[in-house]
């Protein structure tokens, strides 16, 4: 594992340009690009009649070139036309291009305004966010007219408020080929895709959210681009004679990823400039409230391995380095996320001491321990030792450093199912994948970390995430119960009753580990005392207890504030005690006191007391 900083080769960028791409200008459009080896270039578009000639770029020197077209206007399409010596002119869209008519069609002057009137919206505290993973495509699709949209998702953001949800991460929504797809085969980097509602789309999208009190966090992908209907590709005709992806890309061994030979090069300062300018195009236009970095080990490393120091490529740690320092300058309440997933601590240290600077990042150390404890057929197989250290797992001492999940769209793909597929295939809605799959649930809202669910988690969605599959909303219904159960836990997380506040808290102390019996315990604060003082105790047995003692770090009553048991949850549930109890007598468990409780099988209660 790599335990020192990268330090960058370069962190340079090119000197500051008066804007790229497309500019508007009274009464017509500049353009601006970067094309370094080209000998012409010229603007084509519905504003000339796509004359090849009409328009001329002139040459800035150092790559760059520009044009004015008077008359073009907002809603004109257009493309550029780039000859290199003595080959053809190729058509090319604006690298810059915020809106095309699709991935393989023309790019369209964009109006970069919209009415933001009235958003007045207040990013929550890091330790108050509970975070729902969408994919705009499938959440709430209209069957018969191709992928879901932004504002088929709209009607759907009072459900969410009303769960207890506070921030949606959105995958990626860059124009990609075709309508279908995860998102992460980035097409056109600056454009959102024209299937799901384009531009319009996503700022309608976003300002309903933010009236709702939901943040957006979107996914961005700079580990690679496309591999289809990649526009970049040899933008201005060169391409070295191995490796052609041209200007944009590393032209060796480095531009190889998993997902095709276009990994970006980091250490030519135009191209660093050029997704730097993109992360904050997103947060700026947007007004996004983060973004989370889709696989940052195969930008720090070409062979996307955190124990291979000849892979690593300082020129992404630099560039990774560059982005977060930029935003935390301007915005700096907007979240960094990175899905690194290799347990490595620079990842989000500050840039200051050679850390990579992100505010947060996908825990591994979590969700494969908790899984696996979840999923395990045989109640011999379950290690409470794991469990305890996936507690306890985290980064440089700071909760919020960490996103917490069982379910995510690589976990519930590529191979694997939905946690309650996993526990029983093709019996998905039994009670053995009923009261463990909120087992993994209710550790999620409890564990220190920010909270995250899967799209549909919430009503027991089975199967496996496939982006041509809409969720199935007919489950709310029938699971009714288990999305009361998600309500609960997320209110409790967010202390929504003034009597869990350690929930939001830095503190865990896991001290009661019983390997025998498969119960946990653990105590979560943030000041301690009456109403911050949580207890929490998961049982993960199929096995009940009418009376199970344990220790409690404060003499007196406690209630019971959530009960996984409960028949309300699900009528086959067994309603298993849980009672309301007093702690007194002598220490047990390296706590001062102790108490005892009724628990169920696969269940788990949240304790704390009155907040006086």
């Amino acid at each position: 594992m790599i335990m020192n900083p990268i330090e960058p080769a370069s962190t340079v960028a090119p000197t500051a340009r008066p804007g790229m791409g497309t500019i508007l200008i009274p009464g017509g459009v500049a353009f601006r690009v970067w094309a370094p080896f080209a000998s012409e270039v010229f603007a084509a578009g519905t504003f000339n009649q796509w004359s090849t000639t009409a328009n001329p770029f002139a040459s800035e020197g150092n790559g760059y070139w520009s044009v004015e077209v008077p008359g073009a206007k907002i809603g004109d399409e257009y493309q550029f036309l780039v000859r290199n010596g003595a080959q053809p002119l190729i058509w090319h869209k604006n690298p810059y291009a915020s809106e095309v008519v699709n991935s393989s069609g023309n790019a369209i002057v964009h109006d970069p305004n919209f009415d933001w009137t009235g958003d007045n919206f207040t990013m929550p505290p890091w330790n108050e966010l509970v975070i729902y993973e969408m994919h705009v495509g499938t959440f709430n699709d209209a069957p018969g007219h191709g992928p879901g949209t932004f504002d088929e998702i709209v009607p759907k953001l009072p459900y969410l408020r009303d769960l207890g949800i506070n921030a949606i991460e959105i995958m990626p929504v860059v124009e990609f080929s075709m309508d279908y797809s995860w998102g992460y085969n980035p097409s056109q980097p600056f454009s959102v895709e024209s299937a799901l509602g384009g531009p319009p789309g996503l700022y309608r999208f976003v300002k309903a959210a933010h009236k709702y009190g939901i943040a957006v966090i979107l996914d961005v992908v700079y580990n690679h681009c496309g591999p289809g209907d990649l526009d970049l590709c040899c933008f201005d005709g060169w391409s070295d004679a191995d490796h052609d992806g041209g200007i944009y890309f590393y032209d060796n061994w480095r531009s190889h990823t998993p997902w095709g030979a276009t990994r970006p090069d980091y250490g030519r300062g135009e191209v660093r400039q050029y997704f730097r300018d993109n992360a904050l195009f997103w947060l700026d236009k947007y007004r996004l409230d983060g973004l989370r970095f889709d696989s940052v080990v195969n930008i720090r490393n070409r062979n996307g391995n955190n124990n291979d120091p000849a892979g690593d490529l300082p020129d992404g740690w630099g560039l990774l380095q560059w982005m977060n320092d930029e935003i935390r300058a301007s915005q700096p309440w907007k979240l960094t996320i990175a899905e690194d997933l290799q347990n490595n601590e620079w990842i989000t240290k500050d840039t200051g001491v050679g850390g990579a600077g992100f505010c947060s990042q996908w825990d591994a150390g979590f969700v494969h321990p908790i899984r696996s404890a979840i999923i395990s057929a045989n109640d011999a197989d379950r290690d409470m030792l794991a469990v305890r250290d996936a507690l306890y797992h985290g980064y440089n001492g700071d909760a919020v450093q960490r996103v917490i999940y069982t379910e995510s769209h690589d976990e519930v793909a590529n191979g694997k199912s939905r946690v309650p597929e996993e526990i029983w295939p093709g019996n998905a809605d039994s009670w053995f994948s009923r009261k463990r799959s909120t087992l993994g649930a209710a550790l999620v809202f409890t564990a220190p970390g920010i909270p995250m669910i899967f799209q549909g988690q919430e009503f027991l969605e089975d199967g496996y995430f496939q982006d041509t599959v809409p969720l199935d909303w007919a489950r709310l219904q029938v699971y009714s119960g288990i999305n009361l159960l998600y309500r609960d836990l997320m209110r409790l997380r967010r202390n929504w009753f003034n009597q869990t506040r350690g929930l939001r808290g830095q503190h865990i102390n896991v001290y009661c580990v019983n390997n025998t019996d498969k119960v946990i315990a653990f105590h979560r604060w943030e000041n301690g005392g009456a109403g911050d003082d949580v207890i929490v105790v998961a049982n993960f047995a199929d096995r009940s207890y009418d009376s199970y003692t344990f220790g409690m770090p404060r003499a007196g009553h406690w209630r019971v504030r959530f009960n996984s048991d409960w028949q309300g949850y699900s009528a086959d549930f067994g309603n298993h005690l849980g009672y309301d109890t007093v702690a007194g007598g002598g220490p047990m468990d390296n706590m001062p006191f102790q108490a005892n409780v009724g628990i169920g099988p696969y269940s788990v209660l949240i304790l704390s007391q009155d907040n006086s």
